[in-house]
């Protein structure tokens, strides 16, 4: 937990900075999916301009069914934040493709993700998760079908959150990711957190409880966000 917002932009810079040296060292190249909301600015705020980001490559791990400029995307949303400011090359940021259905979205997304991994469910060397209030992630929302869903894209119409058509990556793709961070910052989402990482909820009800990954899931947060929290939060050095 950290004081402030800063010292969550902080710390995943430099956490971001290891774990690309180490994929990059691994298979040449960074894997990263993005969710929206927050965390784009959250992420992106002390990522230095100046680093090689010529081996990232970009996805989401949800995005809204909306064209890419529209104020609820994703992707206008990481372009406005980090892709104006750092130069990841344009040919390996991968948004959806617009004007499709959000069926036909998710399988041209799932197409893409092939054509890059060279496999049928994804590694990411890293996926970037925020937490709604009601703890969903991605967009796996509380108790919805797609919590069991198997294919590594899904889509949904029926979003409780506007906008309804959206598409999404499902358990299996977080499970099979090297690495997980949530970033969660300010007083409302205390109470989730708290469901979240210090009660016995059923985590089908609060969707962010049941992510897991091939390490051990990180979570950066802001002092807000963690006031509710009964043990200890240790701030581990990132040095």
């Amino acid at each position: 937990s950290f004081p402030t917002t800063d010292g969550i932009s902080e710390a995943i810079a430099t956490y971001v900075k290891q774990l690309a040296a180490q994929a990059i060292a691994r298979h040449s190249k960074f894997t990263v999916a993005l969710s929206g909301g927050s965390l784009p600015k959250l992420f992106a705020s002390q990522l230095p301009t100046t680093e090689d980001y010529s081996q990232w490559h970009v996805f989401f791990a949800d995005e809204r069914v909306v064209p890419l400029d529209h104020p609820d995307s994703n992707y206008a949303s990481c372009q406005k934040e980090l892709f104006s400011k750092v130069p990841i090359p344009d040919a390996q940021i991968y948004p959806i493709v617009p004007g499709l259905s959000a069926e036909d979205t998710a399988e041209r997304y799932e197409h893409c993700l092939r054509q890059v991994f060279g496999t049928t469910l994804p590694d990411f060397d890293l996926i970037l998760l925020g937490m709604g209030p009601d703890g969903h992630t991605c967009s796996l929302f509380p108790n919805h079908p797609l919590l069991d869903a198997v294919r590594p894209v899904a889509f949904l119409s029926d979003s409780p959150k506007p906008p309804p058509h959206r598409i999404t990556l499902t358990r299996p793709v977080l499970e099979n990711a090297h690495a997980i961070v949530f970033l969660s910052a300010g007083g409302s989402k205390a109470g989730i957190l708290k469901q979240v990482l210090e009660s016995d909820v059923d985590g089908r009800s609060v969707p962010s409880k049941l992510v897991r990954c091939r390490s051990p899931v990180v979570w950066m947060v802001d002092d807000a966000a963690s006031a509710n929290l009964t043990t200890t939060a240790v701030r581990k050095s990132l040095e």
